[in-house]
């Protein structure tokens, strides 16, 4: 582990985290390498990267969930 990837990964770089409606919102610049280590983390949960770049971590559930921000 080094400073640079505790400054550019997720969770660790996550400039706020919220929870909106039951959904876990983390916002930051992320890529799908980041969307994998949080499936990780929360097993069970849809997880999924926004057109901004934040991660969106959903409840359980069947398909893709919907993006907060395309609301």
């Amino acid at each position: 582990m080094t400073a640079k990837a505790l400054l550019h990964r997720w969770p660790t770089s996550a400039l706020k985290a919220e929870l909106i409606r039951g959904v876990l919102v983390f916002s930051g610049a992320f890529d799908e390498r980041d969307v994998i280590t949080a499936e990780r983390t929360y097993p069970g949960r849809r997880v999924l990267l926004n057109a901004d770049a934040s991660i969106e971590v959903h409840p359980a559930g069947v398909g893709r969930p919907t993006s907060l921000i395309e609301k």
